[in-house]
This record gives C-alpha cells, sequence and structure tokens, in this order.
C-alpha cells in the first residue's frame, strides 16, 4: 500500500499486523478487556487498545483507550434516525470520526465504513462476508483487501459457550489499526443488536 490508510498516525501498521480481538468479555463481566498485538510481547501479545465495558450504558456506547498510555482515542456509539443499522466512533471532543452502515444482503454481511483520512481526502471501506462467523474482508475503494477478520483465534471452549469468542484481525502494511478496530467493534455491537443481547 502506497499511502497511508487512516486517522490515527500513531497507529500505522509498518509491516503485516495481526490483532487479536475477544468478543462478548465486556458483556459478560462488565469490565475491560484488551485488545492485543500479537507476538509483541513476553506473555505472546502486548495489549494495544483497551474497550472500557465500565462506561458502556444503555445506548451501548463503548469506550476505546490507548492501552499503554490510557489516552481515551474514541467511543463507539449508535446513531439512530437511519434505515439500516448505523454506528459510528466520536473523538473525546465529540467529533465524529467515521461513520460504521450496513446494508441489506442475501448472503453474508455488508458495510460501508466512511471517514475522512489525515489528508482532508473523503474515504470509504466495504466489509463484507460473514460478521456471525466471524470472517470478512475490509476492502478500500479500489477492492484491495486492507484487513481480514478471521473466524477463531486459539480456543477457549468455556468462554465461547457463554457466548465469547476470540478472532484475529489481519492489518496490512499503511493502513491504521486503531480504524479497523473501531469498524470490528461497531459491527460485533451491531451483531450483539440483531441478536437482542
Amino acid at each position: 500500500m502506497a499511502a497511508e490508510l487512516g486517522i490515527f498516525p500513531q497507529y500505522i501498521a509498518r509491516k503485516p499486523e495481526t490483532i487479536v480481538l475477544q468478543d462478548k468479555i465486556m458483556s459478560l463481566s462488565g469490565g475491560s478487556a484488551d485488545i492485543t498485538l500479537l507476538g509483541a510481547g513476553p506473555s505472546g501479545g502486548a495489549p494495544l487498545f483497551r474497550v472500557d465495558g465500565k462506561t458502556m450504558s444503555l445506548k451501548g456506547r463503548r469506550s476505546v483507550t490507548d492501552a499503554a498510555t490510557n489516552a481515551p482515542l474514541f467511543d463507539i456509539v449508535k446513531e439512530h434516525m437511519h434505515l439500516h443499522a448505523t454506528y459510528a466512533a466520536v473523538d473525546p471532543s465529540g467529533t465524529k470520526l467515521l461513520e460504521v452502515k450496513s446494508h441489506f444482503s442475501l448472503i453474508g454481511s455488508k458495510a460501508d465504513v466512511s471517514f475522512t483520512d489525515r489528508s482532508g481526502r473523503a474515504r470509504t471501506l466495504l466489509m463484507k462476508g460473514d460478521w456471525a462467523s466471524r470472517s470478512a474482508d475490509i476492502e478500500d475503494e479500489k477492492g484491495v483487501a486492507v484487513a481480514r477478520i478471521s473466524r477463531k483465534f486459539g480456543g477457549n471452549v468455556g468462554r465461547e459457550l457463554m457466548g465469547g469468542q476470540t478472532y484475529a484481525v489481519e492489518i496490512m502494511p499503511g493502513v491504521d489499526m486503531a480504524l479497523v478496530v473501531a469498524m470490528c467493534i461497531c459491527l460485533d455491537a451491531k451483531k450483539d443488536a440483531d441478536r437482542g443481547s
């Protein structure tokens, strides 16, 4: 990828990276969950982001912070008054950073992600696949894959039986890892809303 794709320069992947996300941990415990960078620490993964379940409200707000500095990055919120499920990431000042809008699809899942990159250019990414089974590709405007979501990573049968699941996201060089995390959290929130949880 020639140009950087994203919003947060400090989280641009310099090489292919894999991040690991855990589904449903916050909603079960009310606590926090780490999103880790695979293979970057003594325990096999250094925390990169933290999703704070304590700030979740009836409106489904989820706060994401930098795991190392605890600096707030954005909140994920559901936007109402849209025909299709729409979520947004807003920064601490309330400015919308991105919008994820799902679309009806007979097979699988589709969502458009709209944001303005660091250079001021309006961008749109397409997520397509089967979000329920955690398998999807994220492509840029030219159809080039910028990230890939894998169904499972590792495996904890007890956690999966309780509704949780761990999955990996491969991110290409030049792509903002925080942007991809925001997209995954938005679609996870949509899946939870669809199930009524």
